[in-house]
C-alpha cells in the first residue's frame, strides 16, 4: 500500500532546507505521497529511507523507454485516470505493422511511409514512432530478414518484434540489441525462454495474455525471471473489450497500486477498414494505451491521430502554445511583409493559414503571451509595446529586412504609436482586425 504524507515525513531529514524546491519537508512529503515530486529531489535523504520510500514514491505505472536516441519514446509513468486531475504524462507511441509475409518492396514502402510521417504542429514534431515486425509466417529466417531490412532502412525508428518463437526472437533482436526494442509474444507456454531473450538483448518484454487473470499471473512470473520492463496485452481486440480491460488495468494500477498491472498497455487497432481502424486507435489513445498498433499509415489518418494524441497529452490547465520565434511562411525575401501575433496555438494556426492562402511569402513573429489570444493577451498585459519591441530587437530580424516595417493585428491598433516610440526607425502598420482579411490585405501590398 502507498504511504501517507505523514509516514513519508517521518523518514525525511526534517531540515526544511528547501533544496527540493518545497518550503518544508512536510510539504515535500505530502507531494511525494501524491506522486507530484520525485524522491531524488531531496539531496539529503538517507539510503535506508531511499529503500523504504522507493516503491512508495514510484509512479503506479512503471516508466519504460521504447527505442533509443532522439526518436526514443518514454511510456508509462501515468498517475491519474482523468486528465483534468493532472495532465497525462507520456504520449502513447503509434506503431505500424509489417508482416514478414510481405514482399521486400511492400515492406520497404511501409518503412518509407513511417519515415515520411513527421509533421510539425504547434511547434512540435509528430510522427509514427515504431515499426511492429510480425512473424506471421512462423519462419524465423523471414522475421530476421524483415528486421534486417527495417534496421537498415530506418535505424533510428524503434522496433517491436512480434513472435512466439524464442529462436526467431533471438535472430531478429540481434539487429536491435541494446536499442530498447520490445519483444512481444511472451505467453504461458514460452514465458521463461522469451524472458531470457528479452534480458539478453536489453529489450522490453511484451506479455500476450488471454484475460486479465492470466495477465497478472504472467507479469508476476516474468518478474520472478528477472524481467523489470514490460508492456502488457490482455488479449482484448473488440472495442468494448479494449475499453473495459484498459480501464480495469489503469484503475487497478492507479487507485489500488496493484503492481501486477502497473505496466504500459499495448492496444491492437489494426482493421482492414482504415476508418474503423482509426476509430479503434482513437479509443486506444484516449483510454490508456501506451502503444497503439495500426495496419497502415495513411496521411489523413496520421494527422487525425497525431492531433488527438497531442491534445489529450497537453496540460488542460495551460493553453496550447507555439514556441516564441519568427516563422517563415513560403520563401520570404528582404522585401516580404513582416507580421506579429501571439503564441496561442489557435491564433497561430488561423493567422499562418490565412497567410499561406494569400500566396504571399511572409515572416510571422510569434510573441510568447503565455498562450493567450491577441485581445486577451493585450488586456492581461502580455502583448504590450515594450514586450513587442524587446522581442523584435533581440531577434535580430532587422538585418534580414530591406524596409523595417511591422504589421500588427488590427484589434491592437492602439499600440501602433507606442511601438514606434520604442522601435526607432521602424514603421508600424495596422493590419486587418480579423485573420480572414489577411489574404486581400497582403495581395494589395504585393
Amino acid at each position: 500500500m502507498a504511504l501517507t504524507g505523514v509516514e513519508i515525513f517521518k523518514m525525511l531529514p526534517k531540515t526544511n532546507c528547501k533544496k527540493c524546491g518545497q518550503p518544508t519537508c512536510l510539504a515535500f512529503a505530502m507531494k511525494l505521497a501524491q506522486r507530484q515530486v520525485s524522491l531524488d529531489q531531496c539531496p539529503d535523504v538517507s539510503e535506508e529511507a531511499k529503500q523504504k520510500l522507493g516503491e512508495a514514491s514510484a509512479p503506479p505505472i512503471r516508466p519504460t523507454v521504447l527505442g533509443s536516441g532522439e526518436l526514443a519514446v518514454k511510456m508509462g509513468e501515468e498517475t491519474v485516470l482523468f486528465r483534468h486531475e493532472k495532465k497525462f504524462v507520456n504520449p502513447c507511441a503509434i506503431a505500424v505493422k509489417i508482416s514478414d509475409t510481405a514482399s521486400e518492396a511492400d515492406a520497404s514502402k511501409v518503412i518509407d511511409d513511417v519515415l515520411s510521417s513527421e509533421i510539425d504542429r504547434v511547434g512540435q514534431k509528430l510522427r509514427i514512432n515504431a515499426l511492429f515486425l510480425s512473424n506471421d509466417s512462423g519462419d524465423g529466417a523471414k522475421l530476421e530478414a524483415l528486421a534486417k531490412l527495417a534496421s537498415t532502412k530506418a535505424p533510428a525508428v524503434a522496433a517491436i518484434i512480434s513472435t512466439t518463437s524464442p529462436d526467431a526472437a533471438d535472430a531478429a533482436l540481434k539487429h536491435y540489441s541494446g536499442k530498447n526494442a520490445v519483444l512481444y509474444g511472451a505467453n504461458k507456454d514460452n514465458l521463461e525462454a522469451m524472458a531470457g531473450k528479452a534480458k539478453a538483448h536489453k529489450a522490453t518484454l511484451g506479455i500476450a495474455a488471454t484475460g486479465l487473470d492470466e495477465l497478472c499471473d504472467l507479469t508476476e512470473k516474468a518478474k520472478g525471471f528477472g524481467v523489470a520492463d514490460m508492456v502488457i496485452d490482455s488479449g482484448a481486440r473488440r472495442a468494448g473489450e479494449i475499453l473495459r480491460d484498459n480501464t480495469y488495468i489503469r484503475r487497478s494500477a492507479v487507485k489500488k497500486n496493484f503492481k501486477p498491472l502497473g505496466y504500459p498497455v499495448i492496444t491492437f487497432a489494426g482493421r482492414d477498414d482504415s476508418m474503423l481502424e482509426s476509430l479503434i486507435a482513437v479509443l486506444g489513445i484516449a483510454k490508456y494505451a501506451s502503444i497503439v498498433v495500426l495496419n497502415s499509415a495513411e496521411r489523413w489518418k496520421n494527422l487525425a491521430l497525431f492531433s488527438l494524441r497531442q491534445n489529450i497529452y497537453t496540460d488542460p490547465q495551460v493553453p496550447m502554445q507555439v514556441q516564441q520565434n519568427i516563422y517563415k511562411i513560403g520563401e520570404p525575401g528582404p522585401k516580404s511583409p513582416f507580421l506579429i501575433t501571439t503564441n496561442f496555438s489557435l491564433t497561430y494556426f488561423i493567422v499562418s493559414g490565412e497567410v499561406e492562402n494569400s500566396k504571399v511569402p511572409c515572416r510571422l513573429a510569434v510573441l510568447d503571451s503565455e498562450g493567450l489570444s491577441v485581445l486577451t493577451a493585450w488586456a492581461a498585459g502580455k502583448f504590450t509595446a515594450s514586450k513587442i519591441a524587446q522581442f523584435i530587437k533581440e531577434s535580430g530580424i532587422e538585418t534580414e529586412l530591406e524596409t523595417k516595417e511591422l504589421i500588427i493585428p488590427g484589434y491592437v491598433a492602439i499600440l501602433s504609436g507606442s511601438i514606434e516610440d520604442k522601435l526607432e526607425g521602424w514603421k508600424i502598420t495596422v493590419g486587418p482586425r480579423e485573420a480572414n482579411g489577411l489574404p486581400a490585405f497582403l495581395k494589395a501590398r504585393a
